[in-house]
């Protein structure tokens, strides 16, 4: 990937670690934090024009100041100048940057599980709950039908990776428990709808997007790149976050979280939409993690630990997949 090397010599330059993800190259300086787009396009997520990249970081900012006003500072331009790329310059721009504040790695819920309260989830839960009751309904997104293309395309681009990090018999029992809770429940996703419980949310609540800062509790990093993923059942958009202190073995902190946000909201439907989706949560997370294998910029040892994650996300995915209600 051509941009690689000049990301990786501009961080060099600034004195800054770079983290990758599938998606983005994260520069980390004491003080601030810049992310940039790669130019790729999984169907699900395209960045392959630099239009693209430069709307996406414009939506990030916007989208992500509704829970966290304090850490994004806005886009910066990124100029070739002499073969090299310079950070917010004007001259000759080649790329954009999502700028923001440093959030102390401390302050983490993901970095600080072992000292996290049961009383700190009943707060991110409130901070949830509360988001989700005033975000702007998006009543369509909650039918059936986009729900399922959601987990068929899950099935089928996870299908390369049967007898690497998922087993034929998971992978077909999962798909099963998935495909039949859409039959028995057809008429609870419509309830929903009505209810006003399809939202545009978050899309990525997890535990290294939770925040706990002097200004409050923030929640950072939302999905920008695929409204469909982002709007959808407020259940859907909180359980992330459970689903991941499960994967960590906080089960504690998880009830809290889960107890405190149905408290909250008074949601009726919670043990019957709960379980489900877990276990789509879970799944995307197998997914994603197996995408890393194909990343050409990360090593073998990267790899490596990528695919050992996703094999856990799909085990903890068949889990939820045999308590789904059907």
């Amino acid at each position: 990937m051509e941009n690689s090397d000049k990301v990786l010599k501009l961080a060099k330059e600034l004195g800054a670690k770079v983290v990758q993800t599938h998606a983005s190259w994260v520069l980390i300086l004491p003080e601030i934090v810049y992310k940039i787009k790669k130019p790729v396009n999984f169907g699900f997520l395209d960045y392959s024009t630099l239009e693209k990249r430069r709307e996406m970081c414009f939506k990030e900012v916007e989208l992500n100041r509704r829970l966290c006003s304090w850490i994004y500072l806005g886009v910066v331009p990124i100029s070739e100048e002499g073969g090299r790329w310079v950070i917010e310059s004007n001259k000759n721009v080649v790329e954009y940057a999502v700028k923001m504040r440093r959030i102390p790695e401390e302050s983490l819920l993901s970095n600080r599980l072992d000292i996290t309260t049961e009383e700190d989830m009943r707060r991110v839960a409130e901070v949830v709950a509360n988001f989700h009751m005033r975000a702007k309904r998006v009543d369509e997104f909650g039918k059936l039908e986009v729900m399922k293309f959601n987990t068929d395309e899950n099935f089928q681009q996870t299908e390369k990776y049967i007898g690497i990090t998922i087993s034929r018999e998971d992978y077909e029992f999962i798909k099963e428990r998935t495909n039949k809770f859409y039959e028995v429940h057809r008429g609870l996703f419509e309830k929903r709808m009505r209810e006003g419980k399809i939202r545009d949310g978050h899309g990525d609540i997890r535990t290294e997007h939770v925040a706990f800062l002097k200004e409050g509790i923030c929640i950072f990093d939302c999905i920008e790149f695929n409204d469909r993923f982002r709007y959808g059942d407020v259940l859907n958009d909180m359980c992330f976050l459970s689903m991941e202190l499960e994967y960590f073995g906080k089960k504690n902190l998880a009830k809290a979280y889960e107890e405190a946000y149905r408290e909250a909201t008074g949601d009726e439907d919670f043990e019957v939409m709960l379980p489900f989706f877990k276990c789509y949560r879970a799944y995307v997370r197998g997914k994603v993690n197996s995408f890393l294998l194909e990343d050409p910029n990360l090593s073998k040892e990267e790899k490596e630990k990528a695919r050992d994650r996703a094999k856990k996300f799909f085990e903890l995915a068949k889990e939820y997949a045999k308590i789904i209600p059907l």
